[in-house]
């Protein structure tokens, strides 16, 4: 297998098109296209990070496979939403823990679009009980999870980001030193990067930098979670 020559220009083409036609006919008259231009080159970019994610850890997935792999269907799920559009816009990829089973397990991503492109690590709303095991973890570490938000790396790209409670959460000390964080619901860190960027062969450096810079964050939610790292 060649080394990554970055994605064909092609790629952000096809959403754009998609965007504008957002429908199954159209998907279905260019799924040949699809294929060619984003499935094929999203494979090749998932078997060029595995031996760069191996080195951050031998614990996260690198799955090439299209279809229950590492990278997200294009298929929006319509059920619980107002928008009904068939088709998501962008291309995403989970490199997720090897116990993961779905997209709310820890791993690294990385979001493929021509107007938001970045990548990183943590874990997005975790389930409850997965969710108070992290919070502990912090507020019993207090010192270790300083040492996380405070490295440069982290701030240069604006720190711990996810959603938050409006209150604390019950059972914790509203006075906190890390209070903010404790309301959070997801926990992540993501380096952005322009669009251009992903059509370069140096993009997986770029990406596994980011994983790196990303890499404490998982480490200390693995350790909440009784997970190796």
């Amino acid at each position: 297998m060649t080394e990554f020559e970055g994605f064909p220009k092609d790629f952000f083409r096809f959403f754009d098109e998609l965007q504008l036609n957002n429908n199954r006919d159209w998907f279905n008259a260019n799924k040949p296209r699809y294929v060619e231009s984003v499935v094929n080159p999203i494979t090749h970019f998932i078997v060029c990070m595995a031996p760069r994610l191996a080195e951050i850890s031998p614990h996260f997935v690198a799955d090439p496979r299209p279809h229950g792999g590492s990278m997200f269907r294009i298929y929006r799920d319509t059920r619980f939403s107002r928008e009904k559009t068939p088709y998501k816009t962008h291309a995403g990829v989970q490199f997720r823990h090897e116990v993961g089973k779905d997209a709310h397990a820890p791993g690294f991503y990385v979001h493929l679009a021509r107007d938001e492109l970045f990548f990183g690590g943590g874990i997005w709303q975790p389930p409850g009980p997965q969710l108070n095991r992290i919070r502990d973890y912090i507020a019993d570490n207090s010192r270790s999870w300083a040492r996380i938000i405070n490295a440069p790396k982290v701030k240069q790209v604006g720190g711990i980001k996810g959603d938050s409670l409006l209150r604390p959460p019950r059972g914790f000390d509203a006075e906190h030193v890390h209070i903010e964080d404790l309301k959070r619901k997801s926990f992540y860190i993501m380096t952005e990067a322009p669009a251009g960027h992903a059509l370069e062969p140096g993009f997986v450096d770029e990406v596994a930098e980011g994983f790196k810079r990303a890499a404490p964050l998982n480490r200390f939610i693995t350790g909440a979670l009784d997970l190796p790292f």
